[in-house]
């Protein structure tokens, strides 16, 4: 007998639900474990196991996301995986879907640096106040740096270019691993043990977070932090940081960076020498000019002190005012001078001798310009006249008559015939020819 309240699943609908359980129940979390079973087929999808002593459980990281790791996935590494789990449904595998996945050592390392950096910060030990000054011209140079390392060369090309005359103490260190960071805590006591050096460099080249740990010890961090010389760093890249960054007086991007910082200009030092010695002169001279116009204003006040200066200031004073009333008389006597000579000018301009003359030049004038203008108007109608002449002659009927036309006129003359129908049968008419006139009658 079948039993209808069962609720019956088939597979597809009981991984479906599994599915969304693990969704709901499991959010984003991370995973430690070792790759095994690694493999990056033509998709660039990753799968992989995560296993440890005990379990494992599969793993699928699709290439939108495996493209911004830094790691380079490998079987056998150590990582730290951030993902959700789910449930590969066609076959019914529980999987972990990853999203991020970084070196489970680097991890553990950041994690150590950070709580290093926080507990170091909290007891102020890279407070501003504990910063020592940078000298800026140091007698002596010490650098803690690996022998045989690209750092210490880039250093010293830098303080042979820049200071050649400052002698430097190198204090030779391993800058990577176990015995690293024992080796350069000791360099630093012995530095300040010597105190031969006004500034010390702590150096090496770029790397990754495991090669740089030596300079997160805490032990080297105590020994910067109680150090009496003044000490730069220049560790790794810009990018790079580290306890000893934080705790050394000056933080330099990079080793050569860290040698400019310590060591003066020599050429930029004699050019600054130069400019004070001109800066120096010219003070020099100006103290000179200022002193020697003191000099000569003191004498003046001294002669103004004698009894006989106030007598040639007045003597003086009176030959100023001498000179100047013999050229005022001058220029009034030239002045009146001018204005008689312009008032003979208008007066003469004025005569009734002259007016007279000039008018009866303008009379003469305007009677020779009317003759010519009346003589000039007659010729222009005598022209005119002619030609209205001729042109009345060439329509004259009298011309017609010459070319053997004639006028036909009734008897009296009263009126021209120009048509048979106005004339009739015993009508006498006048024909006027060229030469006469003609009488006769219409038959």
């Amino acid at each position: 007998m079948q039993n209808t309240n069962r609720t019956i699943l088939n597979v597809s609908e009981l991984n479906a639900e599994v599915s969304l359980l693990l969704k709901q129940g499991f959010p984003l979390l991370w995973v430690e474990g070792e790759i095994s079973n690694f493999s990056r087929p033509a998709s660039g999808h990753f799968y992989f196991s995560l296993k440890d002593s005990n379990a494992q459980i599969r793993c699928a990281m699709f290439r939108n996301r495996n493209m911004h790791i830094d790691v380079k996935p490998e079987n056998g590494l150590n990582v730290l995986v951030r993902g959700r789990v789910g449930l590969y449904e066609a076959r019914g595998e529980f999987q972990l879907i990853a999203e991020h996945m970084e070196d489970a050592g680097a991890g553990l390392l950041q994690k150590q640096f950070e709580e290093r950096k926080a507990k170091l910060a909290a007891k102020g030990w890279f407070d501003a106040l504990f910063k020592k000054e940078i000298p800026k011209f140091p007698q002596q140079i010490g650098i803690i740096s690996s022998p045989t390392g690209a750092a210490l060369r880039d250093i010293l090309n830098v303080l042979k270019r820049r200071c050649p005359q400052i002698p430097l103490l190198i204090y030779p260190a391993a800058v990577q691993g176990a015995k690293a960071a024992s080796a350069l805590e000791t360099a630093v006591r012995q530095a300040n043990l010597d105190k031969s050096c006004d500034v010390l460099i702590l150096a090496r080249g770029g790397g990754s977070i495991e090669d740089l740990a030596a300079f997160n010890d805490e032990n080297l961090a105590r020994a910067l932090h109680e150090t009496a010389i003044p000490v730069v760093s220049g560790i790794g890249h810009e990018i790079d940081f580290t306890i000893a960054d934080f705790i050394a007086d000056k933080r330099a991007p990079t080793p050569s960076a860290a040698a400019e910082l310590v060591s003066p200009d020599s050429a930029q030092l004699r050019d600054n020498l130069q400019y004070l010695e001109q800066k120096m002169h010219r003070v020099m001279q100006l103290v000179l000019k200022q002193k020697n116009e003191k000099f000569i204003w003191l004498s003046k006040r001294l002669q103004q002190k004698k009894p006989s200066y106030p007598l040639q200031q007045q003597s003086q004073r009176l030959d100023e005012l001498q000179t100047r009333l013999k050229q005022q008389m001058q220029q009034l006597l030239m002045s009146k001078s001018r204005a008689a000579e312009s008032l003979a000018k208008q007066l003469q301009a004025n005569s009734p001798h002259q007016l007279i003359t000039a008018k009866q030049q303008k009379l003469a004038q305007m009677t020779t310009l009317l003759q010519h203008a009346i003589k000039a108007k007659i010729n222009h109608k005598k022209s005119t006249l002619a030609l209205q002449l001729a042109k009345l002659d060439a329509i004259s009927p009298l011309k017609t008559l010459e070319r053997g036309y004639a006028i036909v006129r009734d008897e009296s003359k009263q009126y021209v015939i120009s048509s048979a129908s106005e004339v009739k049968a015993g009508e006498r008419l006048n024909i006027k020819v060229k030469d006469g006139e003609i009488i006769s009658e219409v038959i």
